[in-house]
């Protein structure tokens, strides 16, 4: 359940009394998320999102809003935060930065995406990243190469001789192939299945942009592939792939670097979610609110990625 931080009637009708979308009338929990308390929250007038960052600090929290704010405006079917009656996005509430978003229809993905999903999480985040380009903010990403190199020296000690070598190769990889090289822009970074609610095939919104940071643009794509269109066995499905890669190309074709790279840029996303979830759980912290989800889950990506480059036709 992700609800660490309990709020009562007395605080939200107060918080709401700062907005213009109501008065309060409901609020109950969304066991969905790992790291955020969030709540649906129902008013007179409508019904809304209620987060409150757990993680997150004040100084940071404004960039994700204004981020969203700004795709919103410029039809990107997402997550849109609702300003209070000064313009502000975030406001405390029980001591944690907090925010309202418009709440979206639909629900998350459940099994394997069809390939009509697969279209239209392309075709989204191609308008995602076209869209983003004139966003005056930048964000360097937290989980980028850096962050690979030092949470490589935490778990090298302890993984066996195969998979040392893996990560080790990986990580000259990273350093011999710099993806700052390649095109630059505002990215989601995190745009799993489970952060895109559909009704059916048709796609209501993107959400949980709280990765968002300013990273190579192909690298979102590849995060994207490696999630939405790989096999239970870390194998690539290429006929989703096609489906997703063909809908972002559409609108946002790669560039000759883009495509060169390509191999090596879905490799660099498996061993950014491979590192992630090997701190996570060979590291878990007393309190930390993170679930813990299998590493090898994207080890399997990497190595077959390894075995059967995906490269992109000319």
């Amino acid at each position: 359940m992700s609800v660490y931080t309990p709020v009562d009637r007395a605080q939200l009708e107060t918080f709401l009394r700062d907005y213009d979308i109501g008065d309060y009338v409901a609020h109950r929990g969304i066991s969905e998320g790992i790291s955020n308390t969030n709540y649906f929250l129902t008013t007179t007038r409508t019904e809304v999102v209620l987060t409150l960052f757990e993680l997150i600090g004040f100084e940071d929290v404004p960039y994700y809003l204004d981020l969203m704010a700004w795709l919103a405006a410029r039809g990107v079917p997402g997550a849109n935060p609702v300003a209070d009656r000064q313009g502000h996005y975030m406001k405390p509430l029980a001591g944690k930065p907090a925010a309202l978003v418009h709440k979206l229809a639909g629900g998350g993905l459940h099994g394997t995406p069809s390939l009509a999903q697969c279209r239209e999480i392309g075709r989204a985040l191609a308008q995602l990243h076209l869209a983003g380009e004139g966003f005056p903010q930048r964000r360097d990403n937290d989980r980028g190469p850096r962050w690979c190199q030092s949470a490589a020296e935490r778990v090298l000690p302890l993984l066996d001789r195969v998979e040392a070598h893996l990560l080790n190769d990986e990580l000259a990889a990273l350093t011999e192939h710099p993806r700052s090289r390649l095109p630059q822009g505002t990215i989601h970074a995190d745009l799993f299945r489970d952060n895109a609610l559909f009704d059916g095939d048709r796609l209501c919104g993107l959400i949980d942009f709280y990765y968002a940071c300013t990273d190579a643009l192909a690298f979102d794509v590849a995060v994207t592939v490696n999630d939405w269109c790989t096999q239970p066995d870390g194998t690539l499905d290429r006929e989703r792939a096609a489906a997703l890669y063909d809908a972002y190309a559409a609108l946002r074709p790669f560039s000759e670097a883009e495509r060169a790279e390509w191999p090596r840029v879905l490799r660099a996303a498996a061993l950014r979610f491979w590192l992630s979830r090997l701190v996570d759980k060979l590291f878990p912290t007393p309190g930390e609110l993170t679930f813990i989800k299998d590493p090898d889950a994207f080890k399997h990506i990497l190595v077959a990625h390894r075995g059967a480059p995906w490269r992109l036709a000319d």
